[in-house]
């Protein structure tokens, strides 16, 4: 099906199979850049607003390459009469590139919390570059440090060795009050691929935490 096909779609029939279609026909096309500065979306995060044509120039895979290593995400035809037709966060960005797919397949829901049974065996460590390259962590990293966060802590913490969650230091992140938990962990996400689990976590009675 082609990719003009798919945006000829109407928005209520756009299910999991017309994204699945979508994202395959998309990467493989060519986009128009509407402005080469990135722009705020409403979150705050930066994007690069491009448009489908049938005189675009532009092939999203380079497109793409080149957001990975900036921490920029993007949004197809923004200027729509409802929505854009797709947004990409940087978290899928960056993990097209690694893994040649934006979306991870689904085995569990995306929790903000944790839960560690009592006598439960942890395994833990750091964020390994497979799971994380290193210019996705440097991105992040500076992100926090624009937040006034200098010195970022996380630690990754699995029960069965197939599903982590990602935790950060609420120490490190300066003891955010409760009611701003749920943000702070939405905009964390931005970085990572659809659906991981980002923990905010005090330190005490977890094993010690990785400086990002």
């Amino acid at each position: 099906m082609s990719l003009e096909h798919l945006l000829n779609t109407e928005s209520e029939k756009r299910d999991n199979s017309w994204e699945s279609k979508f994202l395959d026909a998309f990467v493989n096309s060519k986009v128009e850049v509407i402005s080469e500065d990135p722009q705020n979306g409403p979150e705050g995060f930066p994007y690069l607003l491009v448009k489908t044509s049938s005189t675009a120039t532009e092939p999203v895979a380079k497109v793409i390459d080149w957001l990975s290593s900036r921490g920029i995400g993007l949004v197809v035809n923004p200027y729509n009469e409802k929505k854009p037709d797709y947004v990409f966060s940087y978290g899928m960005i960056w993990n097209f590139k690694e893994r040649n797919r934006f979306l991870e397949p689904i085995h569990h829901t995306r929790s903000n919390r944790m839960e560690i049974k009592e006598g439960e065996k942890l395994y833990h460590g750091d964020i390994n570059e497979k799971y994380f390259p290193k210019y996705a962590r440097k991105i992040l990293k500076e992100f926090f440090i624009q937040q006034g966060v200098l010195t970022p802590k996380v630690l990754a913490i699995s029960t069965d060795q197939k599903h982590y969650d990602i935790c950060f230091s609420l120490n490190s992140l300066g003891n955010p009050e409760i009611k701003e938990h749920p943000g702070i962990a939405e905009a964390l996400s931005w970085f990572f691929p659809f659906n991981t689990s980002i923990v905010l976590v005090e330190e005490k009675n977890l094993p010690s935490f990785y400086l990002l």
